[in-house]
């Protein structure tokens, strides 16, 4: 399709608009939107900022006022079109009497979509497919979650330039930089969940947390993250608290977590902790219960341990760890959830049995499970074991490799037995970007698509 040429820089802003919401609007899309005049002149910018805030549309349209009437709008997610808390954002459009709309991408979920067909019924103008590619990559986590039932898997490893993990003697802290230490931990706070095997969680005892890298602040914010995964970084955006607000608009796509309202502020994430465990081995005593962020431990449906009767003495109530915060009478037990005065948040132990598969769990009815539980993003670590089932299995999208340049020559791999048994079933990928980090490279690459497996 050929793309009038007057259409791309708007949709280019809007791409970079809806990347300013990238880590703080889960489980909804990042969506961005910008509104010409009738003149062609820009009358309103925005984008859907946390979940629970303002669509992109509902900001844009009351920035640019009366401005919007016998204009465009060019919006990276086709405009929801279904009434929940809210009204839809396709009728907002029509009602601000804008004469054409430009879409990126259509909203592949049924609840939502039918946006487009609704304008065009009105008599408004609509192109659709502008900068669909760019739009997409921007989105990519939610548009894999909405369309595969299932979170958008990142993988991260750290390796020597010869590609070894750990040591002969298993150590491993610390083959990169505190610089590519820190970086790790701003892509971890934009996930939903951080994942580990239980090789990892015996060997290393890690915490699974994303830590801030400056002495004094808060939980690592998504904003510190130094652009978008392969999409270009976003100048100026560097507080959480110049997201945009609209008072008394309400907002929230289809999804939206309860309990949030349009005034709200987006809140600091703390990411899900996932064990994947087969046979039920994490000790109490593991720091990934220390109580920091809510821990799930998926265990195999045929496994034959105690754990149920460690982590959770009674049913439907999650037992704190040895080392956890007791809560006392009356807290809210939901993690993240305000009640009255603002307090931390009570974090909980869960467990989920989940079907083998071989030696191991199968991955992706994990990974339902965490779609299940609003879980669109995933974040991958530890252990070659658990990332060559991952990779195996045909459930990485994303490669984020932290290469030091340093050489081990033996120890441990960065990727185990992933099932390629010949060179012509090697998994091939593209990079989308190489960047130097303190004295480190980081690489991210993605699988390039493969016959039969829908992206």
């Amino acid at each position: 399709m050929e793309i009038p040429a007057e259409d791309v820089a708007p949709m280019a802003r809007a791409v970079e608009l809806a990347g300013r919401g990238h880590g703080t609007t889960s489980p909804n899309p990042v969506v961005g939107c910008v509104v010409l005049d009738s003149a062609g002149q820009v009358a309103g910018e925005g984008f859907h900022a946390y979940a629970g805030g303002p669509h992109a549309e509902i900001v844009a349209l009351a920035q640019a006022g009366e401005r919007a009437k016998g204009g465009t709008a060019y919006v990276t997610l086709e405009p929801c079109d279904h009434t929940g808390r809210t009204g839809p954002c396709s009728r907002a459009l029509l009602d601000a009497g804008v004469a054409r709309v430009v879409i990126a991408v259509p909203d592949p979920t049924p609840k939502a979509a039918g946006g487009a067909a609704r304008l065009r019924a009105h008599g408004v103008e609509v192109t659709t497919g502008v900068l669909a590619e760019r739009a997409e990559r921007v989105n990519e986590e939610w548009l894999t979650y909405a369309r595969l039932g299932r979170p958008h898997v990142t993988w991260k490893f750290a390796a020597t330039l010869d590609g070894r993990s750990a040591a002969e003697d298993g150590t491993s802290q610390w083959i990169t930089s505190p610089e590519a230490r820190a970086d790790v931990h701003r892509l971890r706070a934009a996930a939903d969940a951080i994942v580990a095997g239980i090789g990892t969680v015996l060997a290393d005892d890690p915490r699974l947390t994303a830590r801030p890298s400056t002495p004094g602040k808060g939980p690592a914010s998504v904003p510190d993250v130094p652009g978008i995964l392969g999409i270009p970084s976003v100048p100026g955006i560097t507080d959480i608290q110049g997201i945009p607000s609209v008072p008394g608009l309400p907002g929230g796509r289809a999804g939206d977590h309860p309990g949030h309202h349009a005034g709200d502020r987006p809140r600091v994430r703390v990411p899900l902790r996932v064990v994947v465990d087969p046979d039920g081995r994490t000790p109490l005593s593991a720091r990934v219960l220390d109580g920091q962020a809510s821990t799930l431990v998926a265990v195999a449906d045929d496994a034959r341990t105690g754990i149920e009767t460690d982590l959770l003495p009674a049913p439907g109530r999650a037992a704190a760890p040895p080392h956890a915060p007791v809560r006392e009478a009356g807290e809210s037990s939901a993690p993240g959830r305000e009640s009255g005065e603002p307090s931390a948040p009570a974090h909980e132990v869960d467990l989920v049995r989940v079907p083998r598969r071989g030696a191991g769990l199968d991955l992706e009815a994990l990974l339902r499970e965490l779609a299940a539980r609003g879980v669109v993003s995933v974040f991958l670590e530890g252990g070659p074991t658990l990332a060559g089932s991952f990779v195996g299995q045909g459930l990485v999208d994303r490669v984020v490799a932290y290469v030091a340049p340093a050489l081990l020559g033996s120890g441990r791999a960065a990727l185990g037995d992933a099932g390629v048994r010949t060179i012509g079933e090697l998994p091939r990928l593209t990079f989308d970007e190489i960047s130097q980090i303190g004295p480190d490279l980081r690489l991210i690459a993605r699988p390039n698509p493969q016959p039969g497996r829908e992206k």
